[in-house]
Formats: C-alpha cells, sequence, structure tokens
C-alpha cells in the first residue's frame, strides 16, 4: 500500500517534519519555515481560538488555464502543461477602511488568489499595485496605525498619514501611485493585479529564479477621478462589490492575462535595483513581461460571509516548485498572514470550504486536532503524533524550491544597497511616464491632502520628497500646497 503523504494545512507535501530550517548548520530558526511555524502557532491555539472581522472585500469562483510554457522556470503542476485548467477564487479588498467601508476610495486594492491545485492549495497574496509603502515589515503595524481612524477623532486624519509618510521616503514612489489616475478604479473588473512582493520558482533540475506575477485586465483601465468617486460613493458605497457580482451574473465573466518577469537568481545580487525591495519594480526594460495563462472569474459565491468574508490567505501556502525570496517584507507575511488567519477564524479555519485544498479527499492530511469547530478529529486507530507505527501520512523528503544562500552575523540589518537603490529615482520615472493631464490631477490630489496637515515641518519633510524624485514634480506640488495653505 501507498505511504501516505503528510501535508501542511494547505495540503502541500512536507519534507521535513524532524528538523526545522535554519539559517545554515547550526544556526538560527528561519521565519520562513512554514511547517514549523504552523506547528507551533496550531498547539498554541488547541484550546483558545479567537477570531475577529475582516476588512471590506469582494470576491468569485473562477479558473486559470495556461495558454504559454513556463516548464524550463517552474515544475509547479498547475503550470505544467499548456491548456490546464486549475480552480481558484480571488478575493478583492480595500486597504485602510473597516468593513462598513466604501469601495470607490481612494486606496490600494488587495488581490489575493487562491488556486486550488493538485498538490495542494497556493496562495498568491497581492495588490493592483507593483509596489507597497514600505520595505520592512517591521514598520507595518506603524504605517497602518498612520492610515487608520484615529483614537481621538475617530477618523482618519492627514496630520496622521502624512507625518507617517514624511518620516518614510521610501513610501515615495507607492504614494505617486495612489495619488495618480490609478489611485481609484471604476471596479475590480478594471484593475490590474499584482503579485508585488518577488518569489522564487523552482524548475525540474532545481534551478533557481526569481519572479514577479503581473495580472493584466482585459476589460481595460478604467479609473474615476475624485470627484466622480464621490458622487459613485453617494449613489452606491457598494459599487465595486455591485458591478462584480452583476457583471458575472450577467455571464460577462472578467479575465486577466498573466504575466511573469523571470529573473535568473545569480543576477539578483548584481541588478542595479535591489530586487527584493518591495517599493521598487523591476523595469521590463531589463525583465520583459512573459505570458503564462488566464484568470478568468464566472462564478458567484452563494454566501458572501462563508465564501468571502471567511476565505483566508497566506503567502506561506507555496506548491512544489515556487517558495519564497529574501523580500523582507514577504517573509514578515509569511507568519503574520497566517496568524491573522488563526486569531480572526480560529486554527481549523482551513477546514472551511472554501480554504480545504481540493486535492486531498476530506483535505489536509496531517496530525493537527482539536480546537473550536475541528471537523477532523481521527478515528480511534489514527494517531496524533509522527513519527509513528501506524500508516499515518510522512514526509516526503523533497523540498517545495530550492534552498537561499546565508551569509553574515544575525542582527538588525538594513537591506543591501544595490547601485540604483534610492527611495526616490523610481518615483521620478513614474511621474516623468505622465502625462500632462495626469501630471495635474497627480499634484491636485497630493496637494488637497498634504495641504490639510497642521504641522509645517511635516509639510516641509514630505514637498522635499517630491523634489528628489524630480525637480518639475516637487515645483509643482510645493507652489499648490502654498497656495491652498494660504487661502
Amino acid at each position: 500500500m501507498a505511504k501516505r503523504v503528510l501535508t501542511t494545512e494547505s495540503g502541500a507535501p512536507v519534507a521535513d517534519n524532524q528538523n526545522s530550517a535554519t539559517a545554515g548548520v547550526g544556526g538560527p530558526l528561519l521565519i520562513q519555515d512554514q511547517h514549523l511555524i504552523e506547528k507551533l502557532a496550531r498547539f498554541n491555539r488547541e484550546r483558545i481560538p479567537e477570531r475577529v472581522v475582516h476588512a471590506r472585500g469582494s470576491g468569485a469562483y473562477g479558473h486559470f488555464e495556461v495558454t504559454d510554457d513556463v516548464t524550463a522556470f517552474t515544475r509547479a503542476h498547475f503550470l505544467g502543461e499548456v491548456g490546464r485548467r486549475t480552480e481558484l477564487f480571488l478575493r478583492f479588498s480595500t486597504v485602510a477602511d473597516s468593513l462598513g467601508g466604501a469601495d470607490a476610495v481612494r486606496d490600494p486594492r488587495g488581490f489575493a488568489v487562491k488556486f486550488y491545485t493538485e498538490e495542494g492549495n497556493y496562495d498568491l497574496v497581492g495588490n493592483n499595485t507593483p509596489v507597497f509603502f514600505i520595505k520592512d515589515p517591521i514598520k507595518f503595524p506603524d504605517f497602518i496605525h498612520s492610515q487608520k481612524r484615529d483614537p481621538f477623532t475617530g477618523k482618519q486624519e492627514p496630520d496622521n498619514v502624512w507625518d507617517f509618510w514624511a518620516h518614510a521616503p521610501e513610501a515615495t514612489h507607492q504614494v505617486t501611485w495612489l495619488m495618480g489616475d490609478r489611485g481609484i478604479p471604476a471596479s475590480y473588473r478594471h484593475m490590474n493585479g499584482y503579485g508585488s512582493h518577488t518569489y522564487q520558482w523552482t524548475n525540474a533540475r532545481g534551478e533557481a529564479f526569481f519572479v514577479k506575477y503581473h495580472f493584466k485586465t482585459n476589460q481595460g483601465i478604467r479609473c474615476l477621478s475624485s470627484e466622480q468617486a464621490a458622487e459613485v460613493v453617494g449613489q452606491d458605497a457598494n459599487s465595486h462589490q455591485t458591478d462584480l457580482l452583476q457583471a458575472i451574473e450577467r455571464g460577462v465573466n472578467p479575465s486577466w492575462t498573466l504575466y511573469v518577469q523571470i529573473m535568473p537568481a545569480h543576477e539578483a545580487a548584481e541588478y542595479r535595483f535591489n530586487p527584493f525591495d518591495l517599493t521598487k519594480v523591476w523595469p521590463h526594460a531589463d525583465y520583459p513581461l512573459r505570458r503564462v495563462g488566464r484568470l478568468v472569474l464566472d462564478r458567484n459565491p452563494d454566501n458572501v460571509f462563508a465564501e468571502v468574508e471567511q476565505a483566508a490567505f497566506s503567502p506561506n501556502n507555496f506548491v512544489p516548485g515556487i517558495g519564497p525570496s529574501p523580500d523582507k517584507m514577504l517573509q514578515g507575511r509569511l507568519f503574520a498572514y497566517a496568524d491573522a488567519q488563526r486569531y480572526r477564524l480560529g486554527v481549523n479555519h482551513t477546514q472551511l470550504p472554501v480554504n480545504s485544498p481540493k486535492a486531498l479527499p476530506g483535505g489536509a492530511d496531517n496530525y493537527g486536532r482539536d480546537g473550536l469547530m475541528s471537523t477532523r478529529n481521527g478515528a480511534r486507530q489514527d494517531r496524533n503524533y509522527e513519527p509513528n507505527s501506524y500508516a499515518g501520512p510522512a514526509q516526503t523528503d523533497a523540498a517545495l524550491s530550492a534552498p537561499l544562500a546565508v551569509a553574515g552575523y544575525t542582527g538588525t540589518h538594513a537591506a543591501p544597497a544595490h547601485v540604483k537603490d534610492d527611495d526616490f529615482f523610481q518615483a521620478g520615472e513614474l511621474y516623468r511616464l505622465m502625462s500632462e493631464d495626469e501630471r495635474a490631477r497627480l499634484v491636485a490630489n497630493i496637494a488637497g491632502g498634504l495641504s490639510q496637515v497642521s504641522r509645517e515641518d511635516v509639510v516641509e519633510k514630505n514637498l522635499a520628497h517630491f523634489h528628489a524624485a524630480d525637480p518639475e514634480y516637487g515645483r509643482r506640488v510645493e507652489e499648490v500646497v502654498r497656495a491652498l495653505r494660504e487661502d
């Protein structure tokens, strides 16, 4: 009888259940060790599970079909041959506001895809922008606090928003995206999605590549001005949800074409930008887009709470052939996302239908037991420990992805600087790509918020960022801010 394969909660095979991943032989443990973190976090919550509500979101089911051969770069089974289809669930969301917030607001959009592959669930958790505001996860709680409702006033405060950005010059690139024309998508169907982070692909020969994901909307980009968005919110605060629901119900199934940028792993160290910095892009001239396949949404959930609000995504749910990179923000999210779901939904959230891996009858096959709402507690002959002598699931000894080389001393290190690494160059490049009309709207959007800041030193710090990105950019923002503050 064939041995059962020990899997993670997402259904991916476990290579080693005896040894934790370390930074070299005898080195410290790595937070990217999903299996270790998952086991310990689950154990901690077996008796006291809790959950909280999640942010405003919409979602739908669909499929992904491979259109181009990428087997030279990854051994992921669901990407293994042209024509292969994989069922998926995609959840869109706004970031800063609560569950009751409006859809048509100036805010990044979450773009989270759960692929129900034959090797377990693969979660690709990204945004509608290719970059983000910060590059180190230790700043994430502070960033979100600055964007959320103020503890005293109970509303988002320009003083908080711009004060944080004043002290985070690396945010200048993403601020330019957010305040530009794409800051308010007209609908979820009319925006791109990005993996944002850098990930690793490994082929059948064990060769490693770093990749970035780009989901290009086939409906075309459509966005709203601030004035149009205010009108839409007044008519229907749930405008994006309404649009997605009605389009699929009419049979107008939205789709995206997936492209990837592929960097051979050995090129990363000498690339002009740090390829693992979430505030940077890889220019297409350096690494052109390579088409992979087509994502289509064609079925609405029957129950929004059960299937959208309880959908749980975590970027540490990998499958063989795909793994993490040294991207510090990604490394932090490998733990934080899964832990947030254990808190929000309970340790057994992976047993819910929308989250359960479909490749295995009965879901994941491992030794996780008990906890609130568990539906998988085993029979009398089953054991809840490993190794055992009772034909329980066992490890495969085959790693999901190639190992990452590490060297040096432990400590709190800044990211290594590459030739073109600064916080402003790419923001200036983005500004210079814009038409005159786009630049005028960008300047107006920035000045509208920055002019409301009460402290002059915070205004000056932010203006310096735009001047550093591009002299014209800075001059125009400064002129409008000064005019608005003098009124």
